[in-house]
């Protein structure tokens, strides 16, 4: 594969990412609504950002699962409003996945399946973990100074316990199918290499 074709696959799949965290964020949800008009949900879309920092590192990662997610926030009347905290807030998550997963565990290079595994589970545990302390945080001087909701402090017990499971959850699905995809993109020599990783990385 050439570089050119390199970068149009990971453009590709930046795109994928997009779309994924788009549909089962809007599609796959669980809404609950709040006081005060608002509303939190249960949904799969952090574990899509994960599994994109997992494959195409931090960056490229985080910015699919960012636009996916804030479209969803941009059609939906209830979050349209949180549309510039969701971008940040899961470019993060992307970014601090793909800094642990690539730069500390270099996962593209290991070969021994319990030490991909090891970074993996540790690269999505970190990211998802910034997301339950920043997300309800932010969130709620997000909604107190910028949006002015007086209903911010009854809406954060809510918001800190559906980031929490949707950590949870994510963490041990971007976990399984990344683990599950790893070795068949590596036999195919699909699998994006990060940094100085090989192209075909035959460690199944």
């Amino acid at each position: 594969m050439t570089q050119k074709n390199l970068k149009t696959y990971k453009l590709a799949l930046t795109g994928l990412m997009a779309a994924l965290s788009y549909v089962v964020f809007t599609f796959l949800q669980i809404k609950i609504q709040l006081p005060g008009g608002d509303a939190t949900s249960i949904h799969l879309g952090n574990a899509v950002c994960v599994l994109g920092a997992l494959l195409l590192g931090g960056p490229l990662g985080g910015i699919g699962g960012a636009i996916g997610m804030t479209i969803g926030d941009l059609f939906d009347p209830v979050y349209v409003a949180y549309a510039p905290k969701t971008f940040i807030l899961k470019l993060c998550i992307g970014l601090i996945t793909g800094f642990v997963a690539h730069k500390l565990g270099k996962i593209s290079t290991l070969h021994d399946s319990k030490k991909v595994f090891s970074w993996v589970l540790a690269a999505s545990v970190s990211g998802l973990l910034f997301n339950v302390i920043f997300d309800p945080l932010v969130g709620y001087f997000y909604k107190l100074i910028i949006i002015g909701k007086p209903a911010a402090e009854l809406t954060l017990a809510w918001n800190i316990t559906s980031t929490s499971i949707n950590a949870v959850v994510s963490t041990v699905a971007a976990t399984a199918v990344y683990m599950a995809l790893r070795p068949a993109l590596a036999k195919a020599g699909l699998l994006p290499p990060i940094g100085k990783a090989s192209l075909k990385d035959k460690t199944a």
